[in-house]
């Protein structure tokens, strides 16, 4: 089973261009509109209002924006690394490049939380990053999220 099972081969983003953190996350949203039925409009509010609580950009130019939203059926995640890193607001003061965002069912409790620690345990599994960073590939980095390391 893949380690980030939530992962839509058809939701990741290998070299989107944006200006900075709203624009980055009202791209996130209409792609995951395009994917998962709800709008454009509820899935960019729930982000801002989840920002609003504190940045999501959890260091090293990761972030990790995320909401729960009615009308959603399963947890939903999507994956984007950025053409040019992006001012996040995050924890350490870096800019982001790489964000992995996490939609959940509004009753989904601790599925969600489960799911974000999975997400961020991913992203600091070492050399994962990096690798994440030279994929210009939707494939590849598709592969590089759901695929477990291998053993050396």
């Amino acid at each position: 089973m893949p380690l980030l099972d939530f992962l839509d081969p058809r939701a990741v983003l290998p070299a989107l261009r944006v200006n900075g953190k709203k624009q980055a996350l009202q791209e996130l949203a209409s792609q995951a509109a395009l994917l998962t039925g709800l709008t454009d409009d509820a899935i960019y509010e729930a982000l801002l209002q989840r920002e609003r609580l504190g940045s999501t950009g959890i260091g090293e130019g990761i972030a990790i924006p995320h909401g729960k939203l009615p009308g959603l059926t399963r947890i939903f995640g999507l994956v984007a690394r950025l053409e040019k890193p992006v001012d996040f607001e995050a924890l350490d003061g870096q800019p982001v490049d790489v964000l992995f965002l996490l939609l959940a069912p509004e009753g989904a409790g601790a599925d969600h939380l489960k799911a974000l620690a999975r997400v961020a345990r991913v992203l600091r599994e070492p050399g994962l990053i990096e690798r994440v960073r030279a994929t210009r590939d939707a494939t590849a980095l598709y592969a590089i999220m759901t695929e477990l390391p291998k053993a050396a």
